[in-house]
């Protein structure tokens, strides 16, 4: 039996099958794909399309494909319906797309796949959907001449007119009415599982916030109330990252899935619809700005700061060489600048210009490691560096080790290491491991034996903890404190 019709009755007749495109074909909607690629080509110019024509879907969808040039051939594809239309080719009988997306898109997708070039889409005047897409295959096709496969409730118009219809997704009362009405019914399954859009949110990079901890450290202030003021900071900048994440991975969709890894991430992959997507960005940036509002407005502010050169990162600044190195370390800075704002706790100057060159050498660190990985001299898609820019990434690196190891060596005679460190000399012994941690951390990603996230890597990489471990414990007794908590 032809798994097409898989507990139907045989069917003998000739009649096409007609597809929906956007999440029964594919998994995924060209118009949100649309909307993601413009921002990240041309940002401008989609957002005028789209506050122009918001109340005129047709014409939105044909202003959005003048403005970026969508991969269609890359679209995340749905595995069972794409079998079953291969399978309804192989037996002669014709596969024909009608969508609600552009016609433009419709007829690349169907050419992308060998279906019938004669397409049914929108046009820019109507909105090929619902009764309407229903009305037109009716006039081609006859009552009853095609078999429809679609997605949504509003596909109920279409399949009342079809002989056999084909339900992607849970819509079991849809189904139960057609079966009644005599309509021959399949259901397929579909839909989105929440570990997927829990992998989105990339919670393992919510390590990275230990950064808020340093400013309580370097204080030497481990009160109750501010571990938890910090704690909560911590919360706002995960829920804040977290949104930025996916706001990052929908503007990056073509080159995750031209990616060898990237490609599985749930939006690029199409496990997670992006519609899903852009309500749980916009619901964690509420909750990072809620928790902003509570920790007071220095906090506040950094968090619309951080977010804000994050979108511009996202958007812009990851594509422009050496930009976005410093970028990425003025993100990584700025997380240390909320934790002391959320505990209150001064940060100084040198402890700032001290961490900044430590995160230009771990932003180059990221790029040296993607490149060393990289199977090919030409650029990263969405980035601007290939591999012939390993060495130059490698200098800048070794600028910015050497940058930190400085400051630090002066800060040990600033006036604040004389208050806060009785053992001065001891900060100078803490080089040793400092220097030793940094080094071993652009070696590994020179040799591409990191994770894409340097911070991340850390956070995980037993030799490298042991290190930073010897380097607070002497840090620690340069400031008498397990003379203070032990006694020695």
């Amino acid at each position: 039996m032809c798994l097409l019709y898989e507990g139907w009755p045989q069917m003998t007749d000739n009649k096409p099958l007609v597809l929906d495109v956007d999440g029964t074909l594919l998994r995924t909607d060209m118009l949100y794909e649309c909307f993601w690629a413009g921002l990240g080509h041309n940002p401008l110019a989609t957002l005028k399309a789209t506050i122009k024509h918001l109340r005129h879907p047709a014409r939105l969808k044909q202003e959005l494909v003048n403005v970026v040039d969508l991969r269609t051939d890359l679209l995340p594809l749905n595995a069972d319906i794409k079998a079953l239309a291969d399978e309804t080719l192989a037996s002669g009988r014709d596969v024909v797309l009608a969508s609600a997306s552009d016609q433009a898109l419709v007829a690349r997708v169907a050419h992308d796949h060998g279906f019938q070039q004669n397409v049914f889409a929108s046009d820019g005047d109507v909105n090929l959907k619902g009764s309407a897409k229903a009305e037109v295959l009716v006039q081609a096709f006859g009552e009853g001449g095609f078999h429809y496969a679609g997605d949504s409730a509003v596909d109920r118009a279409v399949w009342e007119h079809a002989d056999g219809a084909l339900i992607v997704g849970k819509h079991a009362g849809i189904a139960r009415d057609l079966t009644a009405a005599g309509k021959q019914v399949a259901q397929y399954p579909a839909g989105w599982k929440a570990r997927d859009l829990l992998r989105a949110l990339r919670p393992h990079q919510w390590v990275k916030n230990i950064l808020l901890v340093l400013p309580m450290i370097a204080a030497h202030d481990f009160g109750l109330d501010t571990l938890l003021m910090v704690l909560l900071g911590m919360v706002a900048f995960s829920a804040a990252a977290s949104s930025i994440y996916i706001v990052n991975d929908l503007l990056d969709l073509e080159a995750d899935r031209l990616h060898p890894k990237k490609r599985f991430r749930p939006f690029a992959a199409g496990e997670v619809p992006i519609g899903i997507g852009m309500l749980t960005s916009k619901a964690l940036g509420v909750i990072a700005l809620g928790i902003g509002v509570y920790l007071g407005s220095a906090f506040l502010l950094v968090v619309i700061l951080y977010m804000t050169l994050s979108l511009a990162y996202s958007l812009r600044l990851k594509r422009m060489r050496w930009v976005d190195i410093t970028t990425l370390a003025s993100l990584y800075t700025l997380r240390v600048v909320a934790g002391a704002a959320a505990s209150g706790v001064v940060a100084s100057g040198f402890m700032l210009v001290f961490i900044f060159p430590v995160f230009i050498a771990l932003g180059c660190v990221k790029r040296l490691t993607e490149l060393t990985l990289a199977t090919s001299d030409e650029r990263l898609p969405g980035r601007g560096y290939g591999r012939p820019d390993r060495d130059d990434l490698l200098n800048v690196a070794g600028l910015g080790v050497v940058g930190a190891l400085l400051v630090f060596f002066l800060y040990s005679f600033s006036e604040q290491a004389q208050t806060l460190y009785p053992s001065r000399w001891l900060l100078w012994v803490a080089l040793a491991p400092l220097a030793w941690w940094l080094i071993r951390m652009v070696r590994l990603g020179y040799l591409g034996k990191q994770d894409y996230d340097p911070i991340v890597f850390a956070m995980t990489d037993k030799r490298g903890i042991g290190i930073l471990l010897i380097l607070l414990s002497l840090i620690f007794y340069a400031a008498g404190l397990w003379q203070t908590w032990f006694g020695f």
